[in-house]
């Protein structure tokens, strides 16, 4: 079978056909006189799996990465059979079995190594190469996937081991992130385990007001994550404050599209799922495209959800092998969807990218402007070639 993530490209009006016709056949949530789109009964219910309508989604997280987009066989998924804890560590630090062994620990029900032990070998191992992949691995261990604090879990080792291979680590950062709110949302308490800045920087971009797109989206060198840390933010704001806020949320206070998120092609199933698995490197969860529409300024349409609940397990549960299996096999037949930005898009920032114009501070020869084309591109320098051609070839 060939693997190409544009298996199949649709746009709006055949997704809500298939929607429709996938509920009706599956008896799964029409009722009569029902109302295919939602763009009206939208509710902000942060982070609410089963009820999501604003949800961090794999193309944000791309964007603030500035990951490549996603390759059908490049998302992954925990190996069926893992390699023992050691063997791993010995590739990844070129440390020796007898120095690997002698610093393993258990913490909990998992494996670990501390990061002083880390550190160490970043401080004075003599490979320089081995020096970066040991600090990214704590980077993944400590920020990404913080299980165990002050030590890098073994269930990171299987991802980061992969990640030279291409695997992007997107769906694996949501699946964790969505786990974890969960967990704690059914608990009523917890730890966030998961990736606190990167859904922070993701929180910032829709709770509060900022600048339309800019010009600086359409440059390669730029970066939405630089670009929030530059930011200044209140730290004076206390939790019950924050309690308050977010209970009393309405549509006109949500930045629905993040600034800097250029849509495109969006993801809204997977092989035979209607809905999108994901797997973490804990275990798996899922999410729905279909309900988050509005953060790509479209309508939503009500999804096919059957089966959703059985998405999320850990790897621990009983015939979790098989699912695993599944969701693999799933993303090697991924559906993709191109028209989910087909809405209204009102700013003349997304029409100049549509058009393939790549900087809007730039005047159309006929507007008649005296400032020389070189005083507009200053501020994207690194498009200076592009735009010279394309107006080149208009005149």
């Amino acid at each position: 079978m060939e693997k190409g993530f544009l298996d199949r490209v649709e746009d709006n009006a055949a997704v809500r056909v298939w929607s429709e016709r996938t509920q009706q056949e599956k008896c799964d949530s029409l009722a009569e006189g029902y109302e295919s789109e939602l763009w009206d009964f939208t509710r902000i219910s942060l982070l609410h799996l089963g009820g999501v309508d604003l949800v961090p989604t794999v193309e944000e997280y791309m964007a603030l990465l500035n990951c490549p987009s996603i390759q059908v066989d490049r998302a992954y998924s925990r190996p069926v059979s893992v390699p023992p804890f050691s063997k791993k560590l010995i590739r990844i630090t070129g440390m020796s079995e007898q120095w690997v062994a002698a610093r393993i620990k258990q913490k909990g029900d998992s494996k670990c190594i501390p990061w002083g032990n880390l550190r160490d070998l970043i401080l004075a191992h003599p490979d320089l190469k081995k020096r970066v992949d040991v600090f990214a691995l704590s980077i993944y261990g400590l920020v990404v996937f913080p299980k165990a604090l002050g030590y890098v879990d073994e269930a990171v080792s299987d991802l980061f081991d992969r990640l030279d291979k291409g695997t992007t680590p997107v769906p694996a950062i949501l699946a964790e992130t969505f786990r974890s709110l969960n967990a704690c949302r059914r608990a009523g308490e917890g730890r966030f385990i998961g990736c606190a800045q990167l859904l922070l920087a993701w929180f910032h971009s829709h709770f509060w007001k900022a600048e339309k797109v800019s010009y600086r989206v359409f440059s390669r060198d730029y970066s939405p994550l630089r670009e929030l840390v530059a930011i200044s933010r209140r730290d004076d704001i206390s939790e019950e404050k924050w309690i308050t806020i977010l209970q009393n949320l309405q549509a006109e206070n949500v930045e629905w599209r993040a600034p800097w998120f250029i849509p495109g092609e969006i993801l809204y199933r997977c092989g035979n799922f209607d809905w999108v698995p994901l797997a973490g490197i804990w275990g798996a969860s899922g999410y729905i495209p279909l309900l988050v529409l509005r953060q790509y300024r479209s309508r939503q349409f009500i999804p096919a959800t059957q089966g959703l609940a059985q998405c999320e397990f850990s790897y621990k549960d009983d015939g979790y092998k098989r699912k695993v299996r599944e969701i693999s096999d799933a993303w090697n037949q991924t559906r993709r969807m191109k028209g989910f930005t087909a809405g209204p898009m009102t700013t003349p920032e997304y029409e100049r990218w549509r058009n393939r114009r790549v900087n809007d501070n730039i005047p159309k020869p006929n507007q008649g402007s005296t400032q020389p084309i070189e005083e507009h591109l200053r501020v994207a320098p690194s498009e200076l070639e592009i735009i010279k051609q394309d107006f080149e070839r208009k005149s």
